[in-house]
């Protein structure tokens, strides 16, 4: 009997352990970065980035029947599971008390990225149509390279570019227009010198030296802006109050917990009327804030009613995922409802694992 992965939400299809027989089937293109670990088991090598794109490859196509999928070199690559975790948290919030997942909901993707891991999960998981926000060009064309190349697609996703650099929701929700929920993995560092010490310890943790030459980096919207995420979820806090008649929850992934409460007195200080905050596997939290109402679970935090402010600038150079090959770091997954509204920024991811 395979061993199980700790945490993971129930519903998500990566409790086992990868049975890389069948993924190869999906994938044959993987057969040749099979390796043997010490024990003798089957494995791939996390640090080779073609490796885990690979991986990344069929476990779309095996899950999602994502059968085109491909990012240009030098954008991370997310790890499947962690990002489907993300989307089964965000199917309870919307479930409700009810418990019935909505199957006509529509998600605003801040910073979709180059990968689109989010949409192509939320679209074959739960039948939800997407609209993707993204400012890095070379992103959005790959991004709608596989839109394009995968049959059905269409009908489900849609692409907006973000055209201005200091903004995350003003330009991309339109007038009229109106979302079940926002969702954001927002860029984790605070500077380029933090986001290459960063990479540093991935090879450090990896047994590699500098030489080895693996890029750990990703594009620079894709992992900081000035002030880090408290900065940016800060700014999304701002700026979503312009859109609260618009989105019924704004979602926010938060990577450390000492950055919680900075963000706790500016959701008081917006006048949201309920927070939620909810540990993910590997340590993520979901911070959540819908139109005048905030969540986190699982000890919900009741304000006042919200009031409506001008939105606010956004840190220059913010993007969301990151790139840890093999695991993905802790984070903590923020949404706010009513009152505030959150939007993606240019997001990367790190490796499948």
């Amino acid at each position: 009997m395979k061993a199980q992965k700790p945490g993971l939400h129930p519903r998500n299809r990566h409790h086992q352990r990868y049975d890389l027989p069948a993924l190869c089937q999906a994938h044959p293109d993987l057969q040749g970065y099979i390796t043997l670990n010490p024990l003798g088991e089957q494995t791939i090598d996390f640090a080779n980035p073609q490796a885990v794109k690979a991986l990344n490859k069929a476990l779309l196509a095996h899950f999602y029947a994502v059968k085109h999928w491909d990012i240009p070199d030098g954008f991370l690559c997310p790890p499947v599971p962690g990002r489907a975790d993300y989307i089964h948290h965000l199917a309870d919030l919307l479930a409700g008390d009810s418990g019935e997942v909505p199957k006509d909901a529509t998600i605003l993707d801040i910073g979709t990225g180059a990968n689109l891991i989010y949409p192509l999960i939320g679209a074959h998981e739960y039948g939800w149509r997407f609209t993707g926000s993204e400012i890095n060009p070379q992103a959005f064309a790959s991004a709608q390279a596989i839109i394009n190349g995968n049959p059905g697609l269409t009908r489900q996703i849609r692409l907006r570019r973000q055209k201005e650099s200091q903004a995350i929701f003003h330009g991309v929700i339109h007038k009229n227009e109106t979302y079940d929920a926002t969702l954001c993995n927002p860029p984790f560092h605070d500077s380029a010198e933090s986001a290459r010490a960063g990479g540093e310890r991935k090879r450090r943790n990896l047994g590699l030296g500098a030489e080895s030459g693996l890029n750990f980096g990703g594009q620079q919207q894709e992992l900081w802006c000035e002030g880090g995420e408290v900065a940016f979820i800060s700014q999304m806090i701002r700026e979503s109050q312009a859109f609260a008649r618009q989105v019924k929850w704004f979602t926010s992934l938060v990577s450390r917990g000492d950055n919680l409460p900075p963000l706790y007195r500016l959701l008081t200080e917006v006048g949201a009327v309920k927070v939620v905050k909810k540990e993910m596997a590997r340590g993520k939290s979901k911070v959540a804030f819908s139109p005048g109402a905030l969540w986190t679970t699982p000890n919900a935090v009741v304000h006042s009613n919200a009031t409506r402010r001008p939105g606010c600038r956004r840190p220059a150079s913010a993007a969301a995922a990151r790139s840890v090959p093999a695991r993905e770091p802790r984070r903590d997954r923020s949404a706010f409802s009513p009152g505030c509204r959150g939007q993606n920024a240019p997001s990367t991811a790190s490796a499948a694992g």
